[in-house]
Order: structure tokens, then C-alpha cells, then sequence
């Protein structure tokens, strides 16, 4: 029981790191989320829907994802614990989203709702900064990445998708990776097979007894 604890996030220590809270908006906070338990595949939320409810991962996998025009799935984010998930287009217009928001792993969300933040800001001002924050955040990471999309190379992308989340591979399919990538499942292969070449190859010269006398 006291493992499970640890290893869950905590949604009032998250929002304090990234803006100090007073005592009685972290009453608020407490008293109004609402923790769920989902299971792997749920939809928590479809095109033509309205993102009501911001998400706290305290543990789990989620992603969000579009359908193009030919019906093929594009991944555009990957949250896991420790992180806020909405639909940031929806979620701040109050209009309906154009993504579905897909739990990968069985998860424990903490949420509060559109009208919950809403008060926050007007009843603290150090709510007001903290919905700045989240706000100019997910901007700036949707920004980076149209940018790294459009710039770096395919090898650049997954290697940078490792470094966020290290245990990916475990977390989701190949399909999703390769979509959330931009690239086919085959490339994604191939860029697998090349970096697995690299590493023994760099075990090989750093390790004396890889090489035969």
C-alpha cells in the first residue's frame, strides 16, 4: 500500500512546483478534484465533444490523436505521470475538439472541471498565474513541435521521444510511436534495427573481449 502511494504523482505538489499555492486554494483543490481509475482503451474524449475536465496523470499513459482525411490515425501528444492532459484547443474555447484522448495504460486521472479552474482565477490571483503558466506551456510545446516535425530527422525524432519517455516502447504499440513520429511502421523498424547496430557496435569498441585474436 505505502509502495503504490510513492509511486503515484501528486497533483497539489505538481501545481506547486510550477506556481506557489495558498493554503486555501490547495483546500479548493483537494476538496473538488474528482479521482477515476480508467482502463486501457477508454476514450476520454471523441471529436464533437467539449473538454470540460482538465487531467492529472497520478499514474498511467495517455495519448491524444486526430483522424486525417483518409482516416489515418496521428498521435500528437504522449502524457504520462506526473502530467496535465486536455484537449488545449477545446479545453480553453469551451467548442468542441477535433482529437480523441485515448488511455493507453490503466491509470488513476485526478480532475477538476472548466468552471472549477475558472473560479480559481477569480478567487486567487495565484490561480490566475498558474493557469498562465499551464497555458503558455502548452503552447510552447505545441510550437516545438511543429517545429521539430518539420526540421529534424526521423532518427532525431524518435531519439527525442526516447529522452521523454524512456519507457515507451512498453507503454504503447509501434503503430502509435510511428504515427506520433510522422514516419511508416516500417521506417520506424529500420531506424530500430540501425540503432541496435550502433550500440553493439559501440559495445563491441569499448569492450576488449568482443574482439577476436
Amino acid at each position: 500500500m505505502h509502495k503504490q502511494i510513492i509511486d503515484e504523482a501528486d497533483l497539489l505538489e505538481t501545481l506547486s512546483f510550477i506556481a506557489p499555492l495558498p493554503a486555501p486554494l490547495q483546500h479548493r483543490v483537494n476538496q473538488e478534484a474528482i479521482t477515476e481509475n480508467f482502463s486501457r482503451k477508454h476514450l476520454l474524449l471523441r471529436p464533437g465533444e467539449i473538454s470540460r475536465r482538465l487531467y492529472f496523470i497520478r499514474n498511467g499513459f495517455l495519448r491524444a490523436f486526430f483522424l486525417d482525411e483518409n482516416g489515418k490515425e496521428c498521435t500528437t501528444w504522449f502524457m504520462g505521470k506526473g502530467d496535465l492532459m486536455i484537449s488545449v484547443y477545446s479545453f480553453f474555447t469551451q467548442k468542441p475538439a477535433h482529437e480523441y484522448i485515448e488511455v493507453l495504460q490503466e491509470c488513476k486521472l485526478q480532475s477538476i472541471s472548466w468552471q472549477q479552474l475558472n473560479a480559481y482565477y477569480a478567487d486567487f490571483p495565484q490561480g490566475n498565474l498558474l493557469g498562465r503558466i499551464v497555458t503558455q506551456k502548452y503552447y510552447i510545446m505545441s510550437e516545438e513541435r511543429a517545429i521539430f516535425l518539420r526540421t529534424q530527422t526521423p532518427i532525431l525524432r524518435y531519439e527525442k521521444l526516447l529522452e521523454q519517455h524512456p519507457d515507451i516502447q512498453q507503454q504503447t504499440s509501434q503503430h502509435n510511436i510511428a504515427s506520433y513520429l510522422g514516419i511508416s511502421r516500417e521506417t520506424l523498424s529500420r531506424i530500430k534495427r540501425k540503432k541496435l547496430k550502433m550500440c553493439h557496435q559501440t559495445q563491441k569498441a569499448q569492450n576488449p573481449s568482443f574482439i577476436l585474436k
